[in-house]
């Protein structure tokens, strides 16, 4: 079996926008390093990396491929993620696997708003960066405009270490600015035509290179010292220099091209190899922290081979032929297939299956993992994606992934009703693939709700449910959980007392009513004295009262925020039972709700927004017309982020709205805050359109 040293290894994430030319630039670069015969086309579905049904019928990546090849003594492992904002939780969970990023841009020079959280993520976890700027053999192509997108959008200045030999149709190949050679591609071939520098370009080159020099000079006092004697860096210094403060993040490197017609990715593909760091080199400047899985102690590992072993599980996959599939990163030490390991995050032991390496849908069995690799492995019991594998005597537990919260919801309904528990085992096990979509079934409201992270992400959702579990539901819009309470005090009595020949039913109670601070439930208090009601029948009372509080009077809704006192009552030695006082608790309670004031509750949800500085006003109106509350407004570099509530009621169509009203650039998450009472003008509609609701419920 072929041995590779760690410091050979280079895993890396392909980030971009959807539409950038990702998949297109993965597919160049595998066949470039020779690990694919002929190029595919994301056109044709022929690619490597988007090989799932709905990937070629969409032609877009929909989940991280992991692509592995060799080339120049190098082990590659490349992440091909979706650009899709709806599909934004797969390049966060490969972020987490890799020790550097290669950011796709397009030759219109525009990044959108999930680049651009993206970016923040990558700066979070202080990940080297190599960008790539595609597609300038197409009209309009401009390498200085992607320049600018990227100090605007991304705050940083990369510098470029090729020069564009013509763009648009009349492309033709780049000036490689370090090894001062021209290099032209053709897409039969994967070697790339080497050429000295046009006579016409010459002048540019030499100019564009000594800003590299400087660029890289600037970044190391030694390195400046040097410059300032001799006016240029030697050729190694200057290649170890740029080394270091990519790894340092000082330095962005920028390559372009056209991943169609190969020119670019070579120089890139070299670039890869050259100056990204192995994992070795990452851990050892930025070690890989977690935390004593028993005692929440820091403790970290250097993503050396000599550790105790430990991994990341980052995504999970069900396989129709190898099952279930769980895709690692080694982080420290070494395992072997079918050993047992400990899951620190489930705190269970776990039977490995057998490993893998992956190309696509290609699987590659080995027999062990070292640090610093990915692999797939097969049928994991217990774990999950997020989870943490490491030895028992010497466990740790790494971050969870950070995964973004789902913001869009539907009620789903099956055609048939033999297909609901095929529907809720197939979207439960297509959440085990997908930690951002959520699936519950809502006791009070008795839907079944799918959120995701936009519209897209749903109907991908859907679509593999019909094609992997063959069943089929309806969207529809969710009912709002409203709840009812009171606004005063009231008092009432329930007598429930039925004679039927025999033994008859004799429950009396009186009961008091009082609102409690939202948020705090219910509460129930027995002050009967003197024996006005027998102690073994007042939790009978309560229960009954549980029960009517199901259903409010107003509309049906459940009851919260009350506080409830049975203070008073009488009973009959012969017919008083258990049963009795249960109905007569509901009668009392259902009586003294009738004359506390009654009011209808609303959920209000907390809504974070991300907006461009040039769509802010219209943003704001349309929370301020959906009823919503503006918290904050703070601005971060090109965006503001506005803090809101709003009522869940007015959040049904928001992600097409926020959509429409930044052209695509906007973004949101939402979570639960707090009930608060509905304006009284709103009110009766509410219950209207309940009222009508149930009776179409339960119409035959």
């Amino acid at each position: 079996m072929k041995t590779t040293p760690v410091r050979s290894i280079r895993n890396i994430a392909i980030v971009s926008n959807a539409g950038a030319g990702k998949t297109s630039l993965s597919e160049a670069l595998l066949f470039v390093g020779g690990a694919i015969p002929t190029l595919g086309s994301v056109t044709q579905g022929s690619t490597v990396s988007d090989y799932e049904p709905e990937e070629i019928r969409h032609r877009c990546s929909v989940s991280t491929s992991v692509l592995q090849f060799s080339w120049n003594q190098t082990d590659f492992t490349l992440l091909d993620t979706p650009g899709a904002i709806s599909l934004l939780g797969e390049p966060m969970a490969a972020l987490r696997a890799v020790d550097a990023v290669l950011v796709v841009l397009n030759g219109q020079g525009t990044i959108r708003t999930e680049l651009i959280r993206l970016w923040a993520r990558i700066q979070e976890l202080g990940l080297p960066c190599v960008l790539f700027v595609n597609g300038l053999d197409r009209d309009e192509a401009s390498l200085d405009r992607a320049l600018e997108a990227c100090r605007a959008h991304l705050a940083c200045q990369p510098i470029p270490l090729v020069l564009p030999v013509g763009q648009g149709t009349a492309h033709d190949g780049v000036i490689d600015l370090l090894r001062r050679q021209w290099i032209r591609s053709e897409p039969s071939i994967p070697q790339p035509q080497i050429q000295p520098i046009p006579s016409m370009l010459e002048a540019e080159a030499n100019e564009r290179r000594r800003q590299v020099v400087e660029a890289v000079a600037e970044s190391d006092e030694t390195l400046l010292d040097i410059y300032l004697g001799q006016e240029d860096l030697p050729n190694e210094v200057l290649l170890s220099g740029f080394r270091s403060a990519i790894m340092a993040r000082r330095i962005f490197p920028l390559y372009a091209g056209s991943a169609l017609h190969l020119n670019g990715v070579w120089p890139l593909l070299n670039a890869l190899s050259l100056f990204l760091p192995s994992p070795l080199e990452r851990g050892a400047v930025l070690s890989f922290s977690g935390t004593h899985p028993h005692t929440g102690v820091p403790c970290e590992r250097k993503g050396r081979e000599e550790e105790p072993f430990s991994a990341l599980v980052f995504k999970t996959v069900i396989d129709p032929f190898m099952g279930r599939l769980s895709y690692c990163r080694v982080v420290s030490g070494t395992v072997h297939a079918d050993s047992t390991v400990w899951n620190a995050s489930k705190q269970c032991r776990e039977k490995l299956g057998h490993f893998y390496m992956l190309l696509g849908k290609h699987h590659t069995a080995v027999p062990l993992a070292k640090a610093g690799e990915i692999i797939a492995i097969g049928k994991l019991q217990h774990t999950q994606t997020g989870d943490t594998l490491c030895t028992e005597k010497e466990p740790i537990c790494y971050p969870d992934l950070q995964l973004p919260k789902p913001v869009l919801s539907f009620a789903i309904e099956t055609k048939t009703k033999t297909d609901i528990e095929k529907v809720g085992l197939g979207l439960h096990k297509l959440r085990e693939e997908d930690p951002t979509l959520e699936f519950v079934r809502h006791v009070e409201t008795k839907e079944m709700v799918l959120s995701g992270l936009g519209q897209l992400h749903i109907d991908l959702t859907l679509e593999k449910l019909r094609r992997k579990f063959g069943t089929e539901v309806l969207l529809h819009t969710p009912k709002i959980p409203y709840r009812e309470t009171i606004r005063s005090v009231s008092q009432a009595q329930g007598k429930y007392k039925k004679q039927t020949g025999g033994h008859g039913q004799y429950g009396d109670c009186w009961l008091e009513v009082a609102p409690l601070p939202r948020g705090q439930g219910f509460v129930f208090e027995n002050r009967v004295v003197g024996g006005a009601i027998p102690r073994n029948f007042i939790p009978a009372i309560e229960k009954g009262v549980v029960e009517a509080m199901q259903e409010g009077i107003l509309g049906g809704f459940p009851v919260v925020d009350i506080r409830v006192a049975v203070y008073d009552g009488s009973y009959h030695v012969v017919d008083s039972s258990e049963l009795s006082f249960k109905i007569a608790g509901a009668l009392a309670l259902k009586k003294a709700m009738e004359t506390a004031h009654p009011v209808l509750l609303e959920p209000i949800m907390e809504v974070e927004i991300e907006a461009p500085t040039d769509t802010i006003g219209a943003v704001m109106g349309d929370v301020t017309a959906r009823r919503g509350r503006i918290l904050s407004v703070n601005a971060e570099h090109h965006v503001e982020r506005i803090k809101a509530l709003v009522p869940l009621a007015e959040l049904s169509s928001y992600a097409t709205s926020l959509n429409n009203l930044t052209g695509g650039r906007g973004n949101y998450t939402i979570e639960f805050s707090r009930y608060e009472e509905v304006p009284s003008d709103s009110v009766s509609r509410i219950l209207e359109q309940h009222k009508a609701t149930r009776s179409l419920a339960v119409a035959p």
